[in-house]
This record gives C-alpha cells, sequence and structure tokens, in this order.
C-alpha cells in the first residue's frame, strides 16, 4: 500500500528525478528582466484589452501603438474625457509617450490594485491566467491576497499541462518520429508549446510513460511555505500529494514493463 508523504517533496529532487519525471526547465522565476521608463509612478499593463496607446484622451485620438501585457509604463497625470473614462498620460519609452485607459494599468501602491488584478485573474484561458499571476506576484509582495493568486497560478499550469499533453501528443505521433535518433522523452521537452510558459518561470515535468506534462508545483510549494496557516495551504497540500501518487504509480508502472499492476489506477 502507498503512503505518499507531502515531506518527499521537500528532502530531496532526486526523489522526483527517480520516478521518471523530467523538469523542463530550471526554477520558478520571471525569465526577463523588463525595462523601466523614466519618471513618474510606473505602473505595468494588466489588460491588454484596454492598452491602446493614443495621441489624446479620447478614443477618437491617433492610435500610436498597442501595449503588451507586462509593459511597465510611467504615468505623468490623469485626465477623464466628456463620458467619464479615465485615460493616464503614460512614458513607455524615452521617445514615445501617449494616453491609455487607466483601467489597463495597475500600480502596486494604488490602494485595491490588487483585488482589480485578482479579479482579472479569474475567467481567462490557461496562460492568461498565468500571466497576469505572474504580473500580480511581483507587483504585489505584500498583498494578503497572494495565497489565492498563487494557487490560481498552480491550477491554470496544472491544467495547462493537459492541454500541452494532448497538443503535443497530436504533434509527436510515433510514425513521425524517428526511430533511430533522439529518445522519444527529448521531443516533448523541446515542444515549443512549453516555450511561453518558460518565459513565465512557469515549469513543468513530463511523465514519460503516460506522456504527460504535469506542473512541478512550485507555486503550491510557496503558499506552505510563507502561508503555512491558509486555507490555500491545505488546499497546496492535497495538490502535491496528488502528484506524488501519480508520480509514484508511473515509477511502479514502468517498473513493471508498463503494466499496469492490479488495483492501481
Amino acid at each position: 500500500m502507498l503512503t505518499p508523504r507531502i515531506s518527499w517533496l521537500y528532502a530531496s529532487h532526486s526523489a522526483v528525478a527517480a520516478l521518471a519525471l523530467l523538469v523542463a526547465t530550471a526554477r520558478f522565476a520571471p525569465a526577463q528582466r523588463k525595462l523601466v521608463p523614466p519618471g513618474g509612478n510606473i505602473a505595468i499593463v494588466a489588460d491588454e484589452r484596454l492598452a491602446a496607446l493614443r495621441r489624446a484622451p479620447a478614443f477618437s485620438a491617433r492610435l500610436i501603438r498597442r501595449l503588451s501585457r507586462g509593459r511597465f509604463v510611467s504615468v505623468r497625470t490623469t485626465r477623464r474625457n466628456p463620458d467619464g473614462i479615465l485615460f493616464s498620460h503614460v512614458v513607455v519609452t524615452r521617445r514615445t509617450a501617449g494616453w491609455i485607459q487607466s483601467e489597463a494599468l495597475i500600480m502596486s501602491g494604488r490602494n485595491g490594485d490588487d483585488q482589480r488584478l485578482a479579479h482579472l485573474i479569474g475567467g481567462t484561458d490557461e496562460f492568461e491566467r498565468v500571466a497576469r499571476a505572474r504580473i500580480f506576484l511581483d507587483a504585489f509582495p505584500r498583498s494578503r491576497l497572494r495565497p489565492t493568486v498563487l494557487l490560481a497560478l498552480g491550477d491554470a499550469a496544472e491544467e495547462a499541462a493537459g492541454q500541452l499533453s494532448r497538443e503535443a501528443t497530436r504533434r509527436f505521433e510515433r510514425r513521425e518520429l524517428p526511430t533511430d535518433g533522439a529518445p522519444e522523452y527529448s521531443y516533448y521537452l523541446n515542444y515549443n508549446g512549453l516555450d511561453r510558459y518558460n518565459r513565465q518561470g512557469v515549469l513543468f515535468t513530463f511523465d514519460r510513460t503516460r506522456k504527460q506534462f504535469h506542473y512541478e508545483g512550485a507555486a503550491w510549494r510557496e503558499i506552505i511555505r510563507r502561508h503555512p496557516n491558509t486555507t490555500e495551504a491545505a488546499e497546496a497540500s492535497k495538490r502535491l500529494e496528488n502528484f506524488v501518487v501519480a508520480a509514484n504509480r508511473s515509477q511502479l508502472v514502468r517498473m513493471l514493463g508498463h503494466r499496469q499492476p492490479k488495483g492501481i489506477r
């Protein structure tokens, strides 16, 4: 009878390696350092759907460019248009400035912005949730909502792992892979669908027996380490226990020659 314990995950990364799960990248951390524009109050583009940079604070004004999610801007002033929409005048680079709808931006020092961004994380697809959660965690290191956002990030990443597994399996059908070349699993670990998650600092393990990706759990472990007395910590523990059970099951299947042992499903 298997009796997995959550402490296994803390004791040794080699235990996971021994279960034939391969980590796709190195650490849970932002992959790129973004440029910060000069002067003013620094804000971050969180809702790219509203991030049209214009010549004037009006929807009819000439479009300069669209700003990508995660872009830093420097806010110089704000103004409401006749319809009551609040626009911010922002500097993007030393040569580029304009007006953007204020709801597109979040600022770490502005009251309530952590709640607004946390609300944006829900209801989007897996990658959007991961990307916005990453912005939240970088912008609000002391927010009381961090455990909730960390749990949402982990859940979104695990959901994404299922989708990535299906996409990669369709891409790498056995008949399409050379039998005398690189190991089959290495094609999965180089699958380009992982790239954008890698740039967000989100890592996946790969179960070679089942040909499935799984989220490696960094956000869940952070909840347990930094917020141990929260309801989110209890939920994170459950998810990590499931991770260990699945890893042990995969190892047993491989040891028995890919035959499913009786009583393990």
